[in-house]
């Protein structure tokens, strides 16, 4: 089961059913859901939501760390912003990969590259796990923009993933180390671009 995590002004926590009206407000966004993963689909309504949050949660209830979901919110506040994972790519289930979505009037306050360096963080402190690795659409840079705020540096293309030609970015243990480049948790910074 995912773990709860917190960084300066984010909670990291496992979803609930609770959030199903606030998660709609998320992933049932044209804006976000253009860059879903494949396999999940655009879920506009309660319904629809219900169903995938009660899913993830089962998965959540028997992932191994450091796989797992999770509901970002603002700490305090309780406000909720989107989601973070870490899951195992397919084919083969050998790449960790990182992943966030978060609801469009949250973009730009680096509220995703806090979230996603806080479950990076996190990830590589576990056992066994030296790498972890974001796949993100060439035309998405918004979304390569934040991996780079994470501290992920760019590896390469590639047409392993979901059969789709995708960038790859790395993180390694080591790399955690480095100062980030723009480290800008705290600042407002208004890019304009693709859902991060």
């Amino acid at each position: 089961m995912a773990t709860s995590l917190t960084s300066d002004r984010l909670t990291l926590r496992t979803w609930t059913l609770d959030d199903v009206d606030a998660a709609v407000a998320v992933y049932g966004r044209p804006e976000v859901a253009r860059w879903l993963s494949p396999g999940m689909d655009t879920v506009d309504d309660a319904q629809g939501m219900r169903l995938v949050l009660q899913q993830w949660i089962a998965e959540d209830s028997r992932a191994i760390p450091p796989t797992g979901r999770w509901a970002v919110e603002l700490t305090g506040e309780g406000r909720l912003l989107g989601g973070v994972h870490l899951l195992y790519l397919p084919p083969r289930g050998d790449d960790l990969e990182i992943g966030w979505q978060l609801a469009p009037d949250a973009w730009g306050h680096g509220y995703a590259s806090e979230a996603g360096h806080t479950a990076a963080h996190w990830a590589l402190g576990q056992p066994g796990i030296d790498e972890i690795l974001a796949v993100v659409r060439p035309t998405n840079t918004r979304a390569a923009a934040t991996a780079k705020r994470i501290g992920m540096e760019w590896v390469g293309e590639t047409d392993k993933y979901y059969g789709l030609h995708l960038d790859v970015y790395r993180l390694r243990a080591g790399d955690l180390d480095r100062p980030l480049a723009a480290h800008t948790y705290g600042a407002d910074l208004h890019r304009t671009g693709n859902a991060a």
